[in-house]
C-alpha cells in the first residue's frame, strides 16, 4: 500500500512529461522543462510531507473508484485536456508568440495555484480523489475555507488559465477555459450530496457565501 501512495505521482509526473514532450518533438522545450520542474519539486514535497505526516490522506487521494456520480459531466468537457497537449504542437509548428515576462509571470502563478491546492489539503485532510462523505469527517471551516467553500477548485482554475501561457500557447487557453463550466457544474453535484450526508454543511453554505471566486460566485 506504501509503494501504492508513491507510485501514483510519480507515474502522473512521467505522463505529464510525456504530454508535454511528446507533441513538441523536441527535448528543447524549455518552457515545458520549467513547468514540469516546477510541479514535479511541489508534487514530490506534497508527497514527501502526507507520507509523514498523514498517510492515510495519500491513500484516499489514491483511491480511484469506478462511479463518481459528482464528476459526471458531457463529453464536451472531455475537450480540456487538449490544453495539455497543444502547448507542445505550438511549439513545433511556431503558432504563438509569447513574450518571456509573461511566460515567467504565468509560470509563476500556475506553480502558486498548485501551493495553494498543497495549502488547501493541509486544512482539509479528508479531500479525496472522489466525493464520499466519511465517518469521521467534519465541515472546514478554518484556512481557505473560511472564504469560499470550494478553495481547491480555485487553484485548479488559477493553474488551468495560466498553464498555457507559461508553456508559451495562447491557443492552449481555449480548452483549458472549459476548466470552469466543468468545476461549476461538479459543485453543484459535490454540494447537494453534502448538504445531504454532512452534518453542519448546510449551515456552513449560509456562513460562506461564495464557493469559487470571492465576490463573484
Amino acid at each position: 500500500m506504501k509503494e501504492k501512495k508513491i507510485l501514483v505521482p510519480l507515474i502522473l509526473t512521467i505522463l505529464l512529461w510525456v504530454i508535454f514532450f511528446l507533441p513538441a518533438g523536441s527535448l528543447h522545450f524549455w518552457e515545458a522543462w520549467m513547468v514540469w520542474g516546477g510541479f514535479t519539486l511541489i508534487t514530490l514535497g506534497i508527497t514527501l510531507y502526507f507520507s509523514k505526516k498523514a498517510p492515510e490522506f495519500l491513500e484516499r487521494r489514491s483511491t480511484v473508484q469506478k462511479k463518481d456520480k459528482t464528476n459526471q459531466s458531457p463529453a464536451i468537457f472531455k475537450l480540456f485536456y487538449l490544453g495539455f497537449i497543444l502547448p507542445g504542437l505550438d511549439y513545433r509548428f511556431h503558432w504563438s508568440v509569447v513574450p518571456l515576462w509573461l511566460i515567467f509571470t504565468s509560470a509563476v502563478l500556475a506553480l502558486l495555484g498548485y501551493l495553494f491546492i498543497f495549502i488547501v489539503f493541509r486544512e482539509n485532510m479528508f479531500a479525496s480523489a472522489v466525493i464520499r462523505v466519511e465517518r469521521e469527517q467534519k465541515v472546514i471551516e478554518s484556512g481557505p475555507y473560511a472564504l469560499v467553500r470550494h478553495p481547491m477548485y480555485t487553484g485548479m482554475i488559477v493553474i488551468s488559465l495560466f498553464l498555457p501561457l507559461a508553456l508559451g500557447s495562447y491557443f492552449a487557453i481555449v480548452p483549458m477555459l472549459l476548466i470552469v463550466p466543468m468545476l461549476v457544474l461538479r459543485i453543484q453535484k459535490e454540494e447537494a450530496l453534502l448538504k445531504d450526508e454532512l452534518k453542519g454543511y448546510d449551515a456552513y453554505c449560509k456562513k460562506v457565501r461564495y464557493r469559487l471566486l470571492p465576490l463573484i460566485w
